[in-house]
């Protein structure tokens, strides 16, 4: 007799956990959606401006690195930005389409190499697993400024001195993280320049006004913050976990913290607004150098819905801008 594994814990269309810990990834929500969360194998040769490949440093990290063409006659050297995915520490992949789209348009506009990190992925693996893999990845850029390692399109076009971190959603909540661990660390000759979180999966575990008045998004809704978080915390924490939620009461202090200068942009619409707001207000109290992108009309992670993108004026318009302020923040740093 063949026992069927039964679902324990499903996150609509997204992932589905079984009574014997096994995960499903496979996508089953609107079949038209489908293309964004499909991997794009990496090209050597240019295509639209940029090339691509993967890289495996150890059985634990792996890299996807996009690289802008650039004239052969120019040889200043090039910023570089560690790419932290979202996925509310639970889905998604570096070589999904959804972030395809976004990071060669982000390589392109501030002729930045783009280094984006495979993070494991909870349940199977709790926080803080992801941070120690973006952390790992940012020693990983020193070791190769430091001649121990070697790849080939980071040491010829790569500038060490003006290293970057973004990311996406919980990703951003991992440029905090890794940033606030830099800063107890001697990464020379590697300069960590500054952080970009991008709609940071913020949340504090009693609900703010946003949550629970704004409106929910493809991209985000309650049903996928909790769960997520229920599988991504380690077992008994709550969402006022320190990764979740570093400006509150359980979280290290943030005058405390050696951090780069930082760019926080968030949506004017996204669920979770008034807890990134209440970082941002804490980072200015703690007196951090952090700038504001808010992008109006806008809902969590929109840049990276290429449906709304391409058929929608305004949610390209905000695309764009978004994508010319982080440029402007990387130009200047």
């Amino acid at each position: 007799m063949v026992c069927q594994k039964v679902v324990v814990n499903e996150v609509s269309g997204w992932l589905r956990v079984f009574d014997d810990g096994s995960v499903d990834r496979t996508w089953t929500g609107p079949p038209q959606v489908q293309f964004m969360t499909e991997p794009v194998p990496p090209h050597d040769e240019f295509i639209d401006g940029v090339a691509t490949r993967d890289v495996f440093v150890n059985k634990n990290l792996r890299l996807r690195i996009y690289l802008p063409e650039t004239n052969p006659e120019d040889e200043s050297k090039l910023p570089i930005i560690l790419h932290l995915h979202g996925g509310g520490f639970c889905i998604s992949q570096a070589d999904w389409y959804m972030y395809y789209h976004m990071y060669t348009r982000l390589a392109r506009s501030a002729k930045a190499i783009c280094v984006s990190v495979y993070l494991r992925l909870a349940p199977e693996h709790r926080l803080p697993a992801p941070v120690n893999d973006g952390f790992s990845a940012l020693l990983w850029l020193r070791s190769l400024a430091q001649g121990e390692s070697y790849e080939p399109w980071l040491i010829n076009h790569g500038d060490f001195n003006r290293v970057f971190l973004i990311g996406d959603s919980s990703g951003g909540n991992l440029v905090h993280e890794v940033a606030a661990r830099a800063g107890k660390a001697d990464l020379s000759p590697l300069r960590l320049a500054g952080g970009i979180p991008i709609h940071p999966g913020f949340v504090r575990a009693v609900r703010s006004r946003s949550e629970l008045e704004q409106p929910e998004s493809p991209m985000l809704t309650i049903d996928m913050v909790d769960k997520f978080l229920s599988l991504a915390l380690p077992v008994g924490s709550t969402k006022d976990h320190p990764i979740t939620c570093p400006m509150g009461y359980g979280a290290p202090d943030l005058d405390s913290l050696k951090l780069p200068p930082f760019l926080l942009c968030i949506a004017e619409r996204d669920m979770i607004i008034d807890t990134e707001m209440e970082y941002y207000e804490a980072m200015k109290k703690a007196k951090k150098e952090v700038e504001l992108l808010i992008s109006p009309g806008m809902s969590h992670s929109f840049y990276l819905n290429k449906i709304a993108v391409d058929m929608d004026p305004q949610t390209a318009a905000q695309t764009e801008g978004l994508i010319s302020g982080i440029t402007e923040f990387v130009n200047k740093h």
